[in-house]
């Protein structure tokens, strides 16, 4: 079972067209949303986005308490750059990724292990979720955690606002996937954790 989870670095957009700037061209340095699930036996990190292993470590025990060692394993939702970012810094844990995704990131040979192919259900208590659109083997993670169902989205939702219109980003391979997906999403999740935002509740289902 998950007994908690953590939002450990909020994450922002490069460029963010309800705030009115134009796709066309970056605003800022993009950082995702990392995310840490525990529950018995396990400390489950999502998308790690720093890529500055101080900056990694600080935010993890400014959050949690914890120190790098802590984290025995890390899923990556998909193989866009800034969310695993901050890979390399878990030496030591299980890196996991949906079978596409895995095979997207060790082609790149940019890591010194293999990112482990998985599917189904992890530790028992967290379902790997297909959620396309963004990219074609996009991942998410769905768990219950205080009678409530969190969905950890990665990008298949990027911000609450993306959400609010069911609107995918600027650089998804299908915008209208992207939709189909958030109505899947919407139709059994509680409480969404997106790509580049913090986390939020979802209107009643």
């Amino acid at each position: 079972m998950v007994e908690r989870w953590d939002v450990i670095t909020i994450g922002n957009l490069s460029r963010n067209r309800y705030w009115g700037e134009d796709e066309a061209r970056p605003a800022r340095a993009t950082l995702c949303t990392t995310t840490l699930i525990t529950g018995a036996g396990f400390r489950l990190l999502v998308d790690p986005s720093c890529e500055d292993a101080d900056r990694m470590a600080a935010e993890l025990n400014r959050r949690t308490g914890l120190r790098l060692q802590a984290v025995d394993a890390v899923f990556i939702t998909h193989a866009h750059g800034d969310h695993h970012a901050g890979l390399r810094h878990f030496p030591s844990a299980r890196w996991l990724a949906a079978p596409g995704v895995a095979a997207a990131i060790n082609a790149s040979k940019a890591y010194p292990k293999a990112v482990a192919p998985v599917s189904g259900r992890l530790f028992d208590s967290i379902d790997v979720y297909p959620t396309p659109g963004h990219t074609s083997d996009h991942h998410s993670l769905t768990f219950a955690c205080d009678g409530l169902t969190v969905a950890i989205t990665g990008d298949a939702v990027m911000t609450k606002d993306f959400w609010r219109d069911r609107r995918g980003f600027f650089n998804s391979v299908d915008l209208a996937l992207s939709t189909e997906t958030m109505n899947r999403l919407a139709a059994i999740a509680d409480i969404i954790v997106p790509g580049h935002d913090n986390a939020f509740l979802i209107s009643p289902r």
